[in-house]
């Protein structure tokens, strides 16, 4: 099994993107990152997921950043509890998990499973970026030991999902996107304009998992009850959205991405309407070198056999 961290903001589509990492990798670890709901909150997310997973190996959970790299006095990043519950969890309010979260910081255990593990492990990031960024900057000579970086964020030449033109991850931390997208290590996107292309999740593809009578197909229902509504009403789409499990599919099988290009990709940390934005130059009109691999077309019904598969195996 390939090793992987995966940092996460733990709500909604994080905990099935979390399953579909303990099901496909071993998971050395879990970080956590401020974004979708309170962080306390995501720990407590993380670890109840983890329970519901019930690995053959021990995932430890670790605390990082609460907010962004410039977030200070009462400017904080803004959660998002309308999209996935109070609770993050579609308001499920599940009881807590036996398991804690581990002593130590997030960046420190990143930068040390890097250096434990030279050139063989993955990072999934499927949260604003602060912790590996963090990491990055505290200790750049791991740049060259990560195997890749695979990151849910960003979208390419689309719209938003936080604002018209940020997607939500990029938005909360783009100082912090800066840093990673420039940082030389080798990787790749996973836009939000895939995540409504082809991970949307419909009535009759619920009434489907529904119908598989797993723990699994439950824990999925449930924690998409408010998400599926709220996509209705906001970005009118007709299902649920599943970026995160998305972005970890790719990850464990690259066949599911049907069409990627590197390109250079930036992001907008000042503009006035467009802070968050992440420019990808597919026609080179800056002249820079490409820096991120970006997915450009999903094969759906392979990334719904994944997700299938994995809510089966939860038995």
């Amino acid at each position: 099994m390939e090793r992987v961290i995966i940092d996460t903001d733990t709500a909604g589509d994080d905990t099935i993107a979390l399953l579909t990492a303990l099901h496909f990798f071993k998971v050395e670890g879990v970080t956590i990152t401020g974004g979708n709901v309170a962080f306390q909150q995501q720990i407590e997310n993380a670890l109840y997921t983890i329970q519901v997973a019930d690995a053959d190996f021990y995932t430890p959970v670790y605390k990082g950043y609460e907010g962004p790299l410039f977030s200070y006095g009462n400017k904080q990043h803004v959660t998002v509890e309308d999209v996935h519950g109070s609770d993050g969890m579609g308001d499920s309010f599940f009881e807590k998990a036996s398991q804690r979260p581990e002593e130590g910081h997030a960046v420190d255990f990143i930068i040390n499973k890097v250096k434990e593990f030279p050139g063989e492990l993955n990072l999934l990031a499927i949260a604003p970026l602060t912790n590996i960024a963090m990491a990055i900057k505290k200790a750049p000579e791991i740049v060259g030991d990560i195997k890749h970086l695979y990151i849910m964020g960003g979208t390419n030449n689309s719209l938003g999902n936080i604002t018209p033109a940020a997607e939500y991850n990029f938005w909360v931390d783009p100082e912090a996107a800066k840093i990673v997208l420039h940082s030389g290590i080798p990787m790749t996107m996973v836009g939000w304009d895939m995540c409504t292309q082809y991970s949307l999740m419909d009535d009759r593809d619920h009434e489907e998992i529904r119908e598989l009578g797993t723990s699994g197909s439950d824990f999925f229902i449930n924690v998409n009850r408010v998400v599926k509504q709220f996509n209705r009403d906001v970005h009118r789409l007709n299902g649920t959205t599943h970026p995160d499990a998305l972005l970890v599919a790719i990850a464990a099988n690259e066949s599911i991405m049907t069409k990627s290009t590197s390109y250079f990709v930036d992001v907008e940390t000042v503009g006035e309407l467009t802070r968050g934005y992440s420019l990808v130059d597919i026609n080179n009109r800056t002249g820079n070198s490409p820096n991120v691999r970006v997915c450009e077309a999903v094969d759906r019904e392979k990334f719904k056999e994944v997700l299938f598969d994995v809510l089966k195996a939860i038995k």
